[in-house]
């Protein structure tokens, strides 16, 4: 086994229990355990400063610590500050670990590494709804939690201790010990005596200059919320990247109300005698083989950006006309087959969607613009669904209009993405420098993993 397919591999498995804390949520719902709850929050960094691998062991760290504290949760707010927390490891490890996979996949089966790295994520949620059933219905539901740190922890120690990879577009300067995006050397910006680089706008630098002299904390901080903002900037003027996390954000609405709903939802509209394994085995097997199938099925149509587009309306549309054609039925063996095709066609979705998040912007990038969608699908999509399906729920009191309604929701991501089909995309994964560096002397840039790409820095 390769290293690359090592490090394949241990990602899926750290994202699989990542995801699995979301399924022991929802199971805990059906359940009726009092005092759990879901709340989660991601954050993205302003630039990357320390080895990217380093950042994700870190990122581990605080999501073990927080799976802990929802176990020795005491009240209602303790148990949101931990899950909040969860948010923001999760968000670092998914941020970049994604970039990593995209690095070290080969170059014709990119999108179905992705596929393998995705599918986790509904079978995550789906052993999740088997785990905390039956750890809380056989010991308690913070068992569930206690037991995800424990596993997690043995990948927290190797995220600290395994040589660390580099990640395209960054590169490590010796003198600082910090990481950067690759620039030029012709490009690089130069430091100053006094700690600010020059090139820094001068409102930036004026404001820099009014603080003490000592305060080169303040300084520093001044300069990455500028290079934030110009970084945020330049991610949304990349149309292609908008339009697709627009469509996710709808996706993401649905996907996330039906996971902590679907069993609630199946209980009561069909009667299911266990509606946790039931929607836990159908998500397992359609999460597998859709994730799977659409990251296989863009390498065997050629994977560019449109291509994408084209897979992602479509399987959505038909997905969206399966799912919603499944709540229908009144009987549960009409219900099965048609929702089985739905999720089938629905997540056939995850890989094509974040190639398209890696490619459409530039490699410096994409640590950046992980970090963005992880924080727009969640603040925009499952963050809020939950809550609102519950609320249309209490005013309305029939679960299968609901669940009529939520699928409704697909048809946006449906449309953006087919909008997505029509815009002009350029796929920008071999772009090199931050400064938009022509062809001919990007040759000056060492290479990902090159032994000497230390030396092609000139000193900051």
């Amino acid at each position: 086994m390769t290293y690359s397919v090592r490090l394949l591999v241990m990602f899926c498995i750290i994202n699989m229990l990542n995801y699995v804390d979301r399924g022991v949520i929802a199971s805990n719902g059906v359940n009726g355990s009092r005092g759990s709850c879901s709340g989660s929050t991601c954050s993205s960094g302003s630039g990357i400063h320390h080895n990217p691998f380093r950042l994700i062991g870190v990122g581990l760290l605080v999501w073990t610590i927080a799976t802990a504290g929802c176990g020795c949760s005491f009240d209602f707010w303790s148990i949101t500050i931990c899950r909040m927390l969860v948010g923001v490891g999760e968000a670092s490890f998914i941020s970049l670990a994604a970039p990593f996979i995209d690095d070290n996949a080969p170059a014709a089966q990119k999108t179905a590494w992705l596929a393998m790295f995705y599918m986790c994520i509904p079978t995550g949620i789906a052993l999740g709804y088997v785990y905390g059933g039956l750890v809380g219905g056989h010991l308690h539901w913070r068992a569930a939690f206690w037991g995800e740190s424990i596993l997690m922890l043995p990948f927290v120690i190797l995220g600290f201790v395994i040589k660390p990879l580099e990640l395209k577009g960054f590169t490590h300067n010796k003198k600082t010990k910090e990481y950067g995006p690759m620039l030029s050397p012709e490009l690089q910006d130069e430091t100053s005596n006094n700690g600010i680089k020059q090139g820094v706008p001068a409102i930036v630098e004026g404001l820099a200059e009014k603080l003490p002299e000592n305060s080169s904390f303040g300084k520093k901080v001044m300069i990455e919320i500028h290079h934030f903002g110009k970084d945020m900037k330049e991610l949304l003027q990349e149309r292609v990247y908008v339009v697709n996390v627009a469509g996710y954000i709808f996706y993401n609405f649905v996907i996330g109300a039906y996971s902590y709903w679907g069993p609630k939802a199946g209980q009561d509209i069909y009667h299911m005698a266990s509606a946790d394994l039931m929607f836990g085995g159908i998500t397992i097997v359609c999460g597998i083989f859709g994730t799977l199938a659409g990251g296989f099925i863009l390498d065997k149509i050629d994977s560019t950006i449109s291509n994408a587009f084209k897979l992602l309306s479509g399987a959505t549309f038909l997905g969206a006309i399966f799912c919603f054609g499944a709540f229908c039925f009144k009987s549960l063996y009409g219900f099965i087959p048609f929702f089985s095709v739905g999720e089938l066609l629905v997540f056939a979705t995850q890989a094509p969607v974040n190639y398209i998040c890696l490619h459409s912007v530039k490699p410096s990038l994409r640590p950046l613009s992980m970090a963005m969608s992880t924080v727009s699908i969640h603040i925009l999509g499952d963050v809020p669904s939950s809550p609102i399906v519950g609320f249309i729920q209490d005013k309305i009191h029939n679960w299968r209009t609901t669940a009529l309604l939520l699928t409704s929701v697909l048809v946006g991501a449906f449309g953006f993405w087919f909008w997505g089909i029509f815009l002009h995309s350029v796929d920008r994964f071999n772009e090199q420098s931050e400064h938009g560096v022509p062809a001919t002397e990007r040759s000056n840039l060492r290479p990902l993993l090159d032994d000497g790409n230390d030396e092609a820095r000139t000193s900051q």
